[in-house]
């Protein structure tokens, strides 16, 4: 079954990329490792906080491209733990990558972990208030008319 794209009309050219991240989106919301929540903290706070057991901080990074929001967790493999001989393993340790869209105008202020979970503190500083003050010409022709000067005239 093909899938036709919502964005192949003629009349929405330039909407390419509007395309592509909503596959990329779509992509990894299928994928639910590691589980995360979203909190606002406060009126321009959020926090992302991803359950990453077994993770240590050297195993992780938080990194930003663009406007995407990106976290990768890989675990080294350890001479110790091929020796290992596992009854029953129910906790993931497997790679991952989670991405998340951030809007324009939020920055990632902190990332801490903390008892298995990564906390990522993003704020919504507010804009800085621009004050201009415009001249207002008061429409005086003579004053600031420029001296015409004839050719030939010194």
């Amino acid at each position: 079954m093909s899938r036709t794209s919502v964005f192949n009309s003629p009349l929405l050219l330039g909407f390419e990329p509007f395309e592509q991240l909503l596959e990329r989106v779509s992509k990894t919301a299928q994928d639910g490792y590691p589980p995360y929540n979203i909190e606002q903290l406060s009126e321009h706070g959020l926090r992302i906080t991803l359950a990453v057991a077994g993770f240590t901080d050297d195993d992780l990074s938080v990194t930003i491209e663009g406007n995407q929001l990106l976290v990768q967790g890989r675990q080294e493999a350890e001479d110790e733990a091929e020796s290992r001989r596992f009854l029953h393993r129910g906790i993931a340790a497997r790679q991952f990558q989670r991405n998340f869209v951030l809007a324009d105008g939020l920055e990632v202020s902190a990332a801490k972990l903390e008892h298995g979970l990564l906390h990522i503190d993003i704020d919504q500083p507010l804009p800085a208030t621009r004050t201009r003050t415009i001249p207002i010409d008061a429409g005086d022709e003579t004053a600031s008319a420029p001296e015409l000067k004839a050719v030939g005239e010194s």
